[in-house]
């Protein structure tokens, strides 16, 4: 009869302590659809290419055809890079409407096809159909107030050129 006690103060000891772990854990992030970080900035100007020589003489950065990139090391593995796009675009580019602002950004995102689905069911604003291309997955979203916003599900073992990244 005592061991058949002992043994059940220690079931119910470890399923205490399962139930209190559980409910004292942190709520867990969302791990489809979500937001990863910032995939880069986008706006116009009147000048793209003295904008750039301007940039790359008085702040240094290293400027092609797009922009440039920023490079940084991924959160959950450090062994490889993220980047974010830098660009200026011609003020008279239509690639921000139907948004009339003069800037976008691009947001890095998990699962995008699962965030897609999400959207259409809250009703937000698509713009286009997603587009894959060998870097990641991409898709265009109004906010609120009107502002085109380019999601980007990116491919972070793409190894093509440094500054092909933005459209």
């Amino acid at each position: 009869m005592k061991k058949i006690i002992f043994v059940l103060v220690i079931l119910a000891s470890f399923g205490m302590g399962y139930a209190f772990c559980k409910i004292t854990a942190p709520p867990k992030a969302p791990s489809s659809g979500r937001v990863t970080g910032l995939g880069g900035i986008f706006f116009k100007c009147k000048d793209t290419k003295k904008l750039k020589e301007w940039y790359a003489k008085n702040l240094g950065l290293n400027t092609d055809q797009y922009g440039t990139l920023f490079e940084w090391r991924l959160a959950r593995d450090s062994t490889k890079k993220g980047v974010t796009q830098w660009s200026p675009f011609s003020e008279k580019t239509t690639y921000f409407s139907p948004s009339t602002k003069d800037f976008m950004i691009n947001y890095r995102v998990e699962n995008l096809v699962d965030l897609i689905a999400q959207l259409r069911k809250d009703g937000v604003v698509i713009t286009d159909t997603m587009e894959t291309v060998e870097y990641g997955k991409f898709i265009h979203i109004m906010d609120l107030e009107n502002n085109k916003i380019e999601l980007w599900e990116p491919n972070d073992d793409y190894k093509g050129s440094e500054t092909g990244i933005t459209k």
